[in-house]
């Protein structure tokens, strides 16, 4: 097993267990080791959100959209995450480009 992948089997059950703290830790090393690595991309952004760090949680959140474009959830994801910071135009369209990528999906 690769660190990266050892540190993001660190960090899920971190998060699963709610150590959010220990979870934004090993998702950290995961994705310092492997920047291409989109789970835990996203895993850090659902932590920093569950911590009330929304900044981080769409810094985050936009590195997963960088790294899966075409993938509903992570636009999804980063609306939520705009929304909680007021950003209502970015949220808006967000929520726009997941429900264009589910419409062609379910084609």
């Amino acid at each position: 097993m690769t660190d990266a992948a050892a540190d993001y089997k660190e960090a899920f059950d971190h998060f699963l267990n709610e150590r959010h703290p220990e979870a934004v830790a090993a998702y950290r090393r995961c994705v310092a080791a492997d920047p291409s690595h989109a789970r835990a991309w996203n895993g850090l952004a659902m932590s920093l959100e569950k911590l009330g760090d929304v900044d981080g949680a769409i810094e985050a959140g936009r590195k997963l959209v960088e790294l899966e474009p075409d993938e509903p959830l992570s636009h999804t994801s980063l609306s939520i995450f705009y929304q909680q910071k007021g950003m209502i135009p970015e949220a808006e369209e967000e929520k726009a480009i997941a429900m264009q990528l589910q419409m062609k999906q379910g084609n």
